[in-house]
């Protein structure tokens, strides 16, 4: 449909597909993947069907990510890597200095 078209024509139905087994599908790159026998025949339905899911116009998929959140557990991490790295450190000069006096 354009809009503002006074006689609006559906052109087409938007299809999805859905499998008994989505883990079997095959990746073959960018994001698409091809049916094998492992993930069974494509069930196709059109949206809000049998559960399959519903398509919303002028849509944007939010990231389910906390940044910040992200973030602050990145540094958090990389600190106790930090810490970590001079206990291991210490320890080794420890043992250095132990097995010389002996």
């Amino acid at each position: 449909m354009i809009a503002g078209d006074p006689n609006p024509q559906v052109l087409g139905q938007i299809e999805l597909a859905d499998f008994v087994n989505p883990e079997g599908l095959q990746a073959i790159g960018q994001n698409l993947f091809i049916e094998t026998a492992a993930s069974g025949p494509a069930n196709v339905l059109n949206p809000g069907e049998d559960g399959v899911g519903i398509l919303k116009q002028g849509m944007l998929e939010g990231s389910n990510v906390n940044a910040v959140e992200e973030l602050v557990n990145m540094i958090t991490t990389q600190r106790a890597y930090e810490i970590n790295s001079k206990v291991i450190s210490t320890a080794d000069q420890m043992l250095s200095f132990a097995t010389q006096q002996l």
